[in-house]
């Protein structure tokens, strides 16, 4: 399984992050311990929205989606 996902920074509320990964158990903790240069200095994170998917593609395909700007705007209004 895939993993799109949303996460949003505990100090800073208003950033957010959309990525994708194939162990979502481990990906988080990593954002947490400042592992990812786009996330580091927005930590501690939590998780808002994750969805599975079973295809790698088709995971990448839409966070893809949720990453442009008619993708925010549909995750702001119906993911949380």
């Amino acid at each position: 399984m895939w993993y799109v996902y949303i996460i949003r920074s505990m100090n800073f509320p208003e950033q957010e992050y959309i990525g994708a990964t194939g162990d979502l158990r481990r990906r988080l903790p990593e954002h947490n311990a400042g592992k990812s240069t786009h996330t580091a200095k927005f930590k501690p994170w939590e998780l808002v929205w994750y969805c599975a998917f079973p295809d790698k593609y088709k995971a990448l395909e839409f966070e893809k989606y949720l990453k442009s700007h008619s993708g925010r705007a549909f995750a702001k209004k119906r993911l949380w």
